[in-house]
């Protein structure tokens, strides 16, 4: 099968089409057709082996943590999913690729795309344990940096959803964008602190960096100099700053709910799935470099 592969760490250099042998299905597991695969900011930090020391990642490895797709072969004991079963949800082997055997799975809705389904899992997962760890409620005002990605996005209107008052940064060319969420806009960078009290003078309640981008200063600052409510999921200056940084899922059971829950709202036109580019197989270097570059306005998917 065609599969997108590296063989030592690096710059999206490293990553190459080849043909490789096709995953199959063990007892207890289901093999995908890809459909759609999601590119991740966790994509590329694997690329360049700076998570190697707590996400295995042998060598030659393919990327890719996300998918949707059609079930074309079940293991022994399989009895929830049947082939031609259209489903989304996470890998046991890299989506960056024209098969894949799945972790955890569930039924894509017939009303979503391919594209938008592949956009489910992850942002999903993330947005609502984030927002669940702040405990963001009715009234309260968020700081949200970086609204306009595929996390931050879905963290906007979920946030919204439950009556919070969001404020997202992002980069002046995607404010339309975010207004569009239901936040409020604002730029990033220099003189941030003072943009936010502009338009929230009574402060913020919580803080949830989806960008990564050296904001955590100004977050606490605008916190009142507590890191009390701050979140990242991205700045490895966490620890430095006493700020509380988050990866990966309590269990599989609370992956496939967050996956049932995201998509039905998707499906449903209650969550806006904005997809900003889509990359053949051989486009994911530049996939990877496009994410890498940060700013995107919405998700990046590989289309196999």
């Amino acid at each position: 099968m065609k599969a997108i592969e590296f063989e030592e760490f690096g710059g999206p250099e490293v990553l190459r089409l080849k043909d490789i042998d096709e995953p199959h299905a063990g007892p207890g597991q289901v093999r995908v057709a890809v459909k759609a695969a999601g590119v991740n900011p966790m994509d590329y930090k694997i690329r360049h082996g700076w998570l190697k020391d707590f996400f295995p990642t042998p060598l030659p490895y393919v990327p890719g943590l996300e998918f949707a797709g059609v079930v074309d072969e079940t293991g022994e004991g399989v009895t929830e999913y049947a082939v031609g079963d259209e489903v989304l949800g996470w890998c046991a082997t890299g989506s960056y690729a024209e098969y894949a055997l799945a972790d955890v799975i569930a039924p894509k809705p017939a009303g979503l795309g391919w594209a938008e389904a592949a956009a489910v899992p992850i942002a999903g997962e993330t947005a609502n344990r984030v927002l669940d760890l702040l405990a963001v409620a009715d009234g309260e005002t968020l700081l949200l940096h970086g609204a306009s990605g595929g996390v931050g996005a879905v963290a906007a209107q979920l946030a919204v959803a439950r009556g919070v008052n969001v404020i997202g940064t992002a980069a002046p060319a995607n404010h339309d964008y975010v207004r569009s969420l239901g936040a409020v806009p604002v730029a990033y960078g220099e003189g941030l602190v003072e943009r936010v009290r502009k338009v929230a003078p009574q402060g913020v309640d919580a803080v949830f960096d989806a960008a990564g981008r050296g904001a955590l200063p100004d977050s606490i600052e605008l916190r009142g100099g507590t890191t009390d409510r701050i979140v990242t999921i991205a700045d490895g200056e966490a620890a430095a700053y006493g700020v509380t940084m988050t990866s990966g899922a309590p269990d599989d059971e609370s992956r496939r709910d967050s996956l049932v829950r995201t998509a039905r709202l998707a499906a449903d036109g209650d969550l806006l799935l904005r997809i900003a580019e889509t990359y053949p197989l051989a486009g994911a270097a530049e996939a990877q470099a496009r994410i890498e570059q940060g700013g995107a306005n919405g998700k990046l998917v590989i289309v196999p």
